[in-house]
């Protein structure tokens, strides 16, 4: 899931606001702190090599999108998928998709966060991954890869017992790879520049 193509690059000015280019513009690697039902875990963002995967996670992370999500999607030695769905299952509002910055130089590897996306290599919006191994399958090669945009600093160990979750094919939703108990993203928060 990524997507918009180069205008959203060559934004206008007045667009800076809605896609997170104003959260600590002059910071280069933010912190968020992500509470789930099981531990918090530390990431750090790198603007830098992806400054428009950035700014768009900030822009969810700043309005409160992510507080109250689900890890819908958990696949051990794969990944751990949230940030889309209410504990619900109801999907939550989308910005515009973003374009793809997976040829930035980071990689697919362990405990890094990376973009979903669909087929279409420009359609991420809000769901992210982290990598729960090497996954080079996801770096770009002939083809797009998934865009990573940061590490984990703290709390790999939290993904790990997340990573660990029973799973199950909802029925309700016929998706498979679904923890059979949910697991509540329960707040993102932005720290404080150091």
């Amino acid at each position: 899931m990524i997507g918009t193509f180069v205008s959203q690059a060559q934004e206008a000015p007045a667009n800076k606001k809605q896609n997170g280019a104003d959260v600590q513009p002059d910071n280069l690697f933010p912190r968020v702190l992500l509470e789930t039902a099981v531990g918090k875990v530390l990431i750090e963002l790198d603007r830098d090599r992806a400054p428009i995967t950035v700014n768009n996670f900030l822009a969810y992370v700043v309005a409160g999108s992510y507080d109250g999500t689900v890890f819908h999607r958990v696949v051990r030695d794969f990944v751990v998928q949230g940030g889309g769905y209410d504990i619900l299952y109801n999907p939550r509002d989308q910005r515009e998709p973003i374009f793809n910055e997976s040829g930035n130089g980071l990689k697919n590897e362990m405990y890094s966060i990376a973009m979903a996306r669909e087929s279409d290599p420009h359609s991420a919006t809000n769901q992210f991954y982290f990598n729960m191994a090497d996954n080079e399958s996801l770096n770009p090669g002939k083809d797009w890869g998934y865009t990573v945009f940061g590490m984990v600093m703290e709390g790999g160990e939290v993904l790990d017992l997340i990573a660990r979750a029973q799973t199950h094919t909802n029925p309700e939703l016929g998706w498979d790879e679904v923890p059979i108990k949910q697991i509540v993203l329960k707040k993102a928060t932005l720290l404080k520049e150091e």
